[in-house]
């Protein structure tokens, strides 16, 4: 059973009818942590606005007794805004905390005068429809119970403040307003769970129901679940809207294909932020889906990998050089992609010059590299140094690549999953090293290999887990390598 606490500087604005339990700061102080007690939650509505106050040590006093708080320290102090009157201990503030937001939302709610319009938001949540959207972007960035947000500016550029506000500043309709949000809140991620075994931590495994081909399909993300629960880790998979409250989970597994400029990336940063273990983290994010970036750093670190040429032009002089280090074919890739998006081959100076101007259009760099046919490409699964699975993904039938796009309905190849140690010694020392220019978490690195030649063709931080494919040699022992990592990291970052 979980138990969630409430504490307040003064216990004459505790709600006594409540079903959580609301205490003082000084009982919480001298009454905890206890003995064999249960998993505890905790909403600290102390004063949080000055360093060291009872609202910041409640929250730190929190994380040293491994209670999940809200706010956490983390976010006190991102919200400690300086307000720019001067306060009571004589120091003078500075102004609130400006967050970028879409133009277009923070435009639907300025006025034509540029009066500033304002709003309290409970728990990520609005009584006012209109700022229903901004209030769970910003909850996402800044999870604190209260927040006081206020839109002012010209119509052409408003700007959206966000200030921290404590309980005891809340009037009557406002606490009416809060408590109706209270049991929302504690009923959903902060649930009890009577009779469920007790586990320490709890994970967050992040999936998009819309997503077309997402690395993990569901009957293997229901192994990833049972195996977290074998380590001690209760697992609940999210979905994008669930996200507002991931700084009440312990740890967080992105199980939706990522990307840079995606929310995937400013999840992880931000779960990180909030001091959870992540996979896959943001460097790793950050590195493996910029093409670029790997070419660098496999060239700098003696990654064997295929002639590769960074192309910033389609001229005639970049032409006729990267014609005459590849020849036809060759390959054309983008520096973002994944599941063979976003690579071509070309045939000819023509279709080269066409295909080099499209993809121009759309970023500032192109990847130029060696065209090199095999019939199977392997794939090299790699947990924090380690290698945990292998597979020969097959051609696409009458493709160059694994996955042909080029039909209506895009069709892969088949695959073999074979145990590592059958895999020749050189794919897994090139593996290996590839993994290690990235990071030390979950990689799926590409490889191929031609006669005793092999070549990194690319690392993958969100690489495919399915049930029936990458776990068919090991079975459920995959997840569980994937699980019990987790907890070991769990461990650890108890132990600082």
């Amino acid at each position: 059973m979980r138990k969630t606490l409430i504490v307040v500087d003064d216990m004459a604005l505790a709600d006594i009818g409540s079903d959580v339990e609301w205490i003082s700061f000084d009982r919480y102080l001298a009454d905890y942590p206890k003995i064999d007690e249960p998993r505890t939650r905790i909403i600290n509505l102390c004063d949080t606005a000055r360093y060291l106050s009872r609202g910041y040590y409640c929250s730190l006093l929190a994380e040293a007794r491994r209670h999940t708080v809200l706010p956490s320290v983390g976010t006190i102090n991102d919200l400690r805004e300086r307000d720019s009157a001067e306060a009571g201990d004589g120091r003078r503030r500075g102004p609130p905390v400006v967050f970028d937001l879409d133009p277009a939302l923070l435009r639907s709610l300025a006025t034509s005068e540029g009066t500033a319009q304002q709003a309290k938001v409970f728990f990520g949540r609005c009584e006012d429809p209109a700022w229903q959207k901004i209030a769970r972007q910003v909850f996402r960035r800044f999870p604190a119970p209260i927040l006081a947000l206020r839109v002012e500016g010209a119509p052409k550029e408003p700007r959206l403040q966000v200030r921290r506000a404590g309980y005891a500043q809340l009037d009557a309709e406002e606490r009416a307003s809060f408590l109706d949000d209270l049991p929302r809140f504690t009923s959903s991620v902060w649930r009890s769970r009577e009779g469920e075994k007790r586990l320490r931590w709890d994970l967050a495994i992040l999936v998009n129901p819309e997503e077309k081909s997402p690395p993990s399909d569901a009957a293997a993300i229901r192994r990833f679940v049972r195996a977290a629960a074998e380590v001690g880790i209760r697992a609940e998979v999210v979905t994008p809207e669930q996200t507002d409250q991931i700084a009440q989970y312990d740890a967080l597994f992105l199980r939706e294909t990522t990307a840079i400029d995606h929310p995937t990336y400013r999840l992880a940063r931000h779960a990180e932020r909030e001091g959870l273990v992540v996979i896959d983290d943001a460097q790793s994010i950050l590195r493996c889906c910029n093409k670029i970036y790997l070419h660098d750093a496999f060239s700098y670190q003696g990654v064997p990998a295929l002639s590769t040429r960074v192309v910033a032009a389609s001229s005639d002089g970049q032409l006729d050089e990267i014609e005459q280090a590849f020849g036809y074919p060759m390959v054309l890739k983008l520096p973002e992609g994944s599941f063979s998006h976003g690579v071509f081959r070309v045939a000819d100076r023509d279709e080269l010059r066409v295909r080099l101007d499209e993809l121009l259009a759309k970023t500032t760099l192109v990847l130029a590299q060696a065209y090199c046919y095999t019939p199977f490409d392997w794939r090299i699964g790699v947990l924090a140094g380690r290698a945990i699975y292998a597979c020969r993904y097959h051609m696409a039938r009458n493709h160059w690549q694994i996955y042909n796009h080029a039909r209506r309905r895009a069709i892969s190849g088949g695959f073999d999953t074979l145990p590592t140690f059958e895999v020749p010694p050189a794919v897994l020392k090139a593996a290996l090293k590839a993994a290690a220019v990235v990071g030390d978490g979950l990689y799926g690195v590409d490889l191929k290999q031609v006669e005793n030649k092999v070549y990194v063709i690319e690392v993958n931080d969100n690489p495919s887990i399915e049930h029936g494919v990458e776990d068919a040699y090991l079975g459920d022992e995959l997840y569980r390598l994937i699980m019990g990592e987790f907890a070991q990291r769990l461990e650890q970052r108890g132990k600082r």
